[in-house]
């Protein structure tokens, strides 16, 4: 009985985050305004910590965040890093490697060492600064994918480029949250250089790995039409692959979105692009609004004081100067062009899961305080809500990408 009560909790919690994001999203869409913020809006308002903690269900809060709940928010944003893969194949990921690689890794390093000493000078203690500067390292793509996709600009030279420079983003930030993970454990804030930079070239090596294996697999499956006659076959066969690779990335320690985002890259390269495109647009409706409204109800805002308002503005002030140089700059050098760049800074300003599993981590651990706990979870609510409004604001007035910028006199091609 106690086993049905608690899955009837989890669907009504579901529901509630579910119905409010399409509500508020519908708002948001009269009033041109990011869709996604007001998914996100809709999940802090229902969340356990606002409005869905008011009212009860068998004595808990009627919106509950258990780890059910959080596994398909997990389980979400899977889901549309695979989308996002769909709109880069391999080919168009290596022409862009330099750019991709530089940008994502200057956006790891900038944030982490300007985070690290900031927070040194303010009298922090170095396993909570460690801690804090890992926490600014992570990009969460997944809220500037769907404002480029709303505004139509997934095709634009910057989105691609803020698509692969995320992902050497995402992949290095986990290797740095490896590393914390593994300082917090044993206590050690000074471990040897090269155990680091082992653990960086294993982390980069599996990517790799599983990127490869991808291109050089999923067309051969795909494309054995002999094999597919059911309907919907090649559709489950996909879906199979993306879970399947997301849960080998997480297996060997990487994100889980990296092993999805692979498996969408080597899908983009396939002749079933346009019948897969159609499929997933509508799991899309489902779970996107439920992935951003799940990453709202998280933000619990009972905790704020004083000092927490006044680290949380440097940190926020930190967080959003610290991507805009360490990826809008470099940014500059392969677009050639300052709007793009900067499109490229704010769409990635926004900080999610890795953030937030810092946090949990430093917590639970006893390492961080809870002021600076709540601190790091106001920054990640903070870069969410800003990144969508800033990058919708920066793409006003541009002109469609047919008619592309010129750049040294010549077409700009997107």
């Amino acid at each position: 009985m106690a086993a049905e009560s608690a899955f009837l909790h989890i669907i009504i919690s579901l529901g509630i985050l579910l119905l409010a994001a399409k509500l508020m999203a519908e708002l948001f869409h009269r009033v041109k305004l990011p869709i996604v913020l007001g998914e996100l809006l809709a999940g802090i308002i229902v969340g356990p910590f606002a409005i869905g903690g008011l009212l009860l269900f068998n004595g808990e809060p009627l919106v509950v965040l258990d780890e059910t709940v959080r596994h398909i928010g997990e389980i979400a944003a899977i889901v549309i890093l695979f989308i996002a893969g769909l709109e880069i194949t391999p080919r168009e990921f290596l022409k862009g490697g330099a750019a991709a690689f530089t940008v994502g890794s200057l956006g790891v390093v900038v944030p982490f060492f300007v985070g690290y000493y900031v927070f040194s000078a303010f009298g922090v203690a170095a396993l909570q600064s460690i801690l804090i500067a890992t926490a600014l390292t992570a990009t969460s793509i997944a809220i500037s994918i769907q404002v480029l996709t709303e505004l139509g600009r997934m095709q634009s030279k910057e989105a691609r480029l803020i698509l692969g420079a995320a992902i050497v983003d995402d992949i290095l930030a986990i290797a740095a949250l490896s590393v914390v993970v593994t300082m917090v454990q044993t206590g050690n804030t000074e471990p040897a250089i090269m155990d680091i930079v082992l653990l960086i070239m294993q982390v980069l090596g599996t990517f790799a790995a599983i990127l490869i294996v991808s291109v050089l697999v999923i067309p051969r499956i795909v494309h054995t039409d002999r094999l597919w006659k059911s309907k919907g076959s090649l559709e489950g066969i996909v879906t199979a692959a993306f879970f399947a690779a997301a849960g080998i990335a997480a297996f060997v320690g990487l994100s889980p979105i990296v092993g999805a985002f692979a498996i969408g890259m080597a899908v983009a390269s396939t002749r079933i692009i346009k019948q897969v495109h159609e499929y997933v647009d509508k799991l899309q409706i489902i779970f996107a609004p439920l992935f951003f409204a799940i990453i709202g109800a998280q933000v619990d805002l009972r905790g704020v004081n004083l000092d927490v308002l006044y680290l949380a503005g440097i940190l926020i002030a930190v967080a959003v100067v610290t991507k805009l140089v360490g990826t809008g700059l470099p940014s500059l050098i392969f677009l050639r062009d300052k709007s793009r760049s900067m499109r490229v800074g704010i769409g990635m300003i926004s900080r999610g899961e890795v953030g937030l599993i810092v946090a949990g981590v430093g917590v639970s651990s006893g390492a961080l305080t809870n002021d600076i706990y709540t601190t790091i979870i106001m920054m990640v609510a903070a870069t969410t809500i800003i990144t969508p409004i800033w990058l919708k604001i920066a793409y006003r007035n541009q002109p469609s990408e047919s008619t592309p910028p010129k750049v040294d006199g010549q077409p700009h091609q997107s």
